[in-house]
């Protein structure tokens, strides 16, 4: 009897491994088929399932005539599932183990484009988000990255891209440092915030935001009582941006901050200024001088796939399923 149910038990478990490796999909032996399995599932935007391929076939045939493109196409399958930290680990390891390779500027372009979608998930593909007002650690990140690639191959196929980008980056800074010195405003900070105003101007002379920027060193100055700096803020202003909202109708500076302090209500003491329906409502002329500047650009949603074809997430969103809509992306 006792034997019986250790046959049985024995059976059922035989049985279930069975079952289980069935479960793993089919079993790959050579590295062409290794790699043929990640393209197809790559083309399929089965993500994962590449990764897992991927892994296998560098795991397996380190040496082979697939390892090198698979650790490419791995940075990139990494990227596209969200995975931006592994993408970029990914791109830093073909750097060290390959640097003279003829694709290695790929490595470094993917290194900038990790950063530059670091932190972006499901909501800001479908919600408005200004990304100025975030943590622009990842925006710098990214553009020292780009800049390290066009240093080394300023003649990649990668370089027009990043250097879109960059530009971009340039001017998400500098737009960040604005709200910034706006938020010192509303504090009392003059000292800060002119200095961040002077920041813009020196150091993203062409960004949209150099207007807000003078606009910024105008009131700082006025209400630190250094005229003579405001005066030539003041002065540039007005002959490069005489439109700029700053200005009334008479062509006067509005001083939108002067004698704030003097006049707090009892809620912006209560929450240290942090709640005040007299708050002014700061510098940002985005609309005026630069209106596409808020909205999505689309060249930003573009990826350059290790071939150095260009997939649009744009063309993608158009052949989405019914399913992927009901599921948020995450099926589908």
């Amino acid at each position: 009897m006792r034997a019986r149910l250790i046959l049985i038990v024995a059976s059922v478990i035989l049985l279930a491994a069975c079952s289980s490796q069935e479960d793993q999909g089919p079993k790959y032996t050579t590295e062409k088929d290794f790699y043929e399995a990640a393209q197809r599932q790559l083309d399929s935007s089965q993500w994962e399932t590449a990764i897992d391929n991927l892994q296998a076939l560098e795991a397996n045939f380190p040496f082979g005539t697939y390892a090198e493109q698979a650790q490419l196409e791995l940075i990139y399958a990494y990227y596209r599932n969200f995975e931006h930290e592994a993408s970029s680990a990914a791109a830093d390891r073909f750097i060290r183990l390959h640097p003279q390779h003829r694709n290695v500027d790929y490595a470094y372009y993917m290194k900038g484009l990790s950063s530059f979608t670091e932190g972006s998930g499901m909501f800001e593909r479908f919600l408005p988000t200004d990304l100025t007002k975030r943590d622009p650690g990842a925006a710098r990140q990214s553009f020292a990255h780009f800049s390290q690639l066009l240093a080394r191959f300023p003649n990649s196929q990668y370089a027009p891209d990043a250097r879109k980008r960059m530009i971009y980056l340039r001017n998400l800074l500098a737009r960040y440092e604005i709200h910034v010195a706006n938020y010192y405003m509303k504090r009392g900070a003059f000292v800060a915030a002119a200095n961040r105003g002077r920041y813009v101007v020196e150091n993203f002379q062409q960004a949209p935001a150099v207007p807000d920027a003078l606009a910024v060193m105008v009131q700082s100055y006025h209400s630190l009582h250094m005229n003579d700096l405001s005066t030539n803020a003041l002065a540039t202003l007005k002959a490069n941006y005489p439109n700029h909202p700053a200005f009334d109708s008479d062509g006067n500076f509005n001083y939108q901050h002067s004698g704030r302090l003097g006049d707090r209500s009892w809620v912006s003491y209560a929450t240290f200024g942090l709640f005040d329906k007299k708050d002014p409502p700061g510098f940002d002329s985005r609309e005026l001088y630069n209106p596409e500047y808020i909205k999505n650009n689309q060249a930003m949603n573009d990826v350059v796939e290790p071939s150095g074809e260009t997939s649009s997430t744009a063309n993608a969103e158009e052949d989405r399923s019914w399913l992927n809509w009901l599921t948020f992306g995450l099926i589908g």
